[in-house]
């Protein structure tokens, strides 16, 4: 009997496992017939923005050509979610102009956007956007799903709006939470583009205060000094909105409140940013404002130069396309404030100019300016090359060292140098000034379009649109088209036998219609003169006339010498009595005119004149004795 129980229980057992085997291998069939199917990357067109692409994270395929500029992007790193995909992958160096496939992850707004240039592509700033992403390489991530098909987002009509956002009101987004400060909220009457937020009812005004009337401003109150765009560095208005220009100081309808702290309209958030200006074509100039920091102009007139920027960044449509401005302040020592490529709108640029504080010390213009020569236009700071330089200078008073040398060296480089001087010295401090005149010795011309005088800071408001004026003309802008500025022009003239008088004077008119073509003055051109023969004679100096009329006089009086032809004696005595009169850094020009052979040698002579930077240039004629 015992035998025959434990035969049934091994049957038993036998079959317990024939059936556990075959469920095992069941188990692996069924697995095998539903393997997950292979995923597919969805290709998507260079001008697909990411806000309108409704999943959080997603891989799309790039075609090639996105590094154009009307596929816009705006930010760095980080981009506002109304860039192109595709075109901020290639800024990012995520990809290149032929395409591929790109990693999207949607992050939070941010409250500002940094325009640069990066790979080919020109992204542009923004002030403050809803939503933002990030792009990587195309590779999928552990544990994460990815769609294979994009659901793009859609235009709602306003009832269904309505609608879905008191529903909201009346119950958190996420069963088991409640709304928290500092997230992104929505109030009733706004749309939701992108992704659903926690609504916010809105508040009531403080008491005795009506909605329909904006808050008083105190008298002289300058809506253009607000900053309605917080940063981190503004603590205090954390707890509260900031106001913007304009702002009644109450929440409106229709806005959506940020986690920065500020109120930004709904139809500022919703408005498509295809229309953002690239910049005015016809003012497309390199722009450096050198701004006084000195202790010397205060904090008042400080504000007041600071405003006058912020109207003359108003009246500029800055842009890629346009001009690009830069700011150096300078006091005992020069420093950047913010180079041409920081900011690329107007908006961004009057911001930026608002955060500017003062750094004291003396006023060293002339430090300034040297500078802006040396490191300032260069293509890491945004110089463009093909754009006009040009440097303007605010001088509160009077510098406190010398001007001239650092601004013919500026100009010597291609830079247009425009000073704007600011209540200069009254009779009595005249002692003190350390170059009288310094403005019209430091500009290209003596003509005033480079230099404007303001009598008083509180009028300095209407030099903004007469100096947007002068530096968007690119026709009048000839410091840096031009070699015939900040020249010493030497001419040597042949007054030997063989010339005759008629010839004389012919050559005399030779000089006079040369030295027409250039603009003369102690800042532009100097004009000097020698005759020789056997011997030389100084004929006028550079020091000696300062204005074409006075030269071209000059000319007509000299008198025909007669003689022997000693040209290299010639050189020498220029090298020794007229360019040893020229200033530094300016261009030393030799016009040698002869009418044939030297009785000495002029090798040497012509290879002092090299070494010493003179650069001669010979005309040597034939010509007829008349007399």
């Amino acid at each position: 009997m015992g035998i025959v129980v434990l035969t049934m229980k091994a049957s038993v057992i036998e079959m317990f496992l024939v059936l556990l085997v075959t469920g095992i291998h069941s188990n692996k069939e069924t697995t095998k017939k539903i393997k997950r199917p292979k995923f597919t990357v969805p290709p998507i067109n260079c001008d697909v923005k990411a806000g309108k692409i409704v999943h959080p994270e997603f891989i799309v395929k790039c075609p090639a050509g996105c590094q154009d500029p009307k596929y816009h992007v705006y930010g760095t790193n980080v981009y506002a979610s109304s860039s192109s995909v595709c075109a901020a992958a290639v800024h990012s160096g995520v990809l290149d102009n032929s395409g591929g496939k790109v990693l999207v992850q949607k992050v939070a707004g941010q409250s500002g956007y940094r325009g640069s240039y990066s790979n080919g592509v020109q992204s542009l700033s923004l002030p403050h956007w809803r939503e933002s992403f990030v792009v990587s390489e195309g590779k999928p991530q552990k544990g994460v799903t990815y769609p294979s098909a994009l659901t793009y987002s859609s235009a709602k009509s306003p009832a269904v709006i309505a609608d879905e956002t008191t529903k909201a009101s009346q119950k958190p987004s996420v069963p088991g939470t409640t709304a928290q400060p500092g997230t992104l909220m929505q109030v009733p009457g706004t749309t939701s583009a992108e992704g659903s937020h926690t609504t916010l009812p809105k508040p009531s005004p403080p008491a005795g205060e009506a909605t329909s009337s904006p808050r008083p401003q105190p008298a002289g109150h300058r809506s253009q000094q607000l900053d309605p765009w917080p940063t981190a560095s503004d603590t205090s208005s954390q707890n509260s909105p900031r106001a913007s220009p304009g702002d009644t100081g109450m929440w409106k309808p229709g806005s959506v409140l940020l986690e920065a702290g500020f109120v930004l309209n709904e139809e500022t958030s919703t408005q498509p940013l295809d229309p953002v200006s690239q910049g005015d074509p016809n003012c497309r100039v390199d722009l450096a404002f050198l701004i006084d920091g000195s202790a010397g102009i205060g904090g008042r007139r400080f504000r007041i130069q600071k405003q006058f920027l912020a109207d003359v960044a108003q009246a500029l449509d800055v842009g890629p396309a346009g001009p690009l401005v830069g700011v150096v302040q300078y006091g005992d020592n020069p420093a950047t404030q913010f180079n041409l490529k920081t900011h690329m709108n107007s908006q961004d640029l009057k911001a930026a100019i608002e955060k500017i504080t003062q750094r004291g010390g003396l006023s060293n213009v002339g430090q300034a300016i040297s500078f802006v020569t040396k490191s300032f236009f260069s293509k890491a700071n945004g110089n463009r090359g093909g754009a006009p330089n040009v440097a303007v200078v605010l001088v509160d008073g009077w510098p406190t060292d010398m001007v001239e040398e650092a601004s013919r060296l500026a100009r010597e480089s291609g830079i247009n140098i425009f000073f704007i001087t600011v209540e200069g010295a009254v009779e009595h401090e005249k002692p003190y000034v350390m170059e009288p005149n310094f403005a019209s010795k430091a500009v290209c011309r003596t003509n005033g379009f480079y230099s404007l005088s303001v009598p008083s800071w509180f009028s300095l408001h209407k030099s903004a649109q007469p100096l947007v004026k002068r530096v968007c003309d690119a026709g009048r802008l000839a410091c840096s088209k031009t070699c015939l500025n900040s020249a010493d022009l030497g001419f040597v003239v042949d007054g030997s036998s063989s010339v005759g008088t008629a010839n004389f004077r012919t050559v005399l008119q030779f000089v006079a219609n040369l030295s027409r073509e250039f603009e003369i003055s102690d800042t532009d051109t100097r004009v000097g003169a020698v005759q020789y023969t056997y011997e030389q004679r100084l004929e006028f100096g550079f020091d000696a006339y300062r204005t074409k009329p006075d030269v071209l006089s000059a000319i007509r009086r000299v008198g025909y010498w007669s003689g022997g032809t000693s040209t290299g004696a010639a050189i020498n005595y220029a090298l020794e009595r007229l360019f040893k009169e020229s200033k530094p850094n300016k261009r030393k020009l030799m016009v040698l005119i002869t009418d044939g052979r030297s009785y000495d040698d002029i090798r040497i002579p012509a290879m002092a004149a090299h070494l010493k930077g003179v650069i001669a240039l010979c005309s040597r004629h034939r010509l007829g004795r008349t007399g």
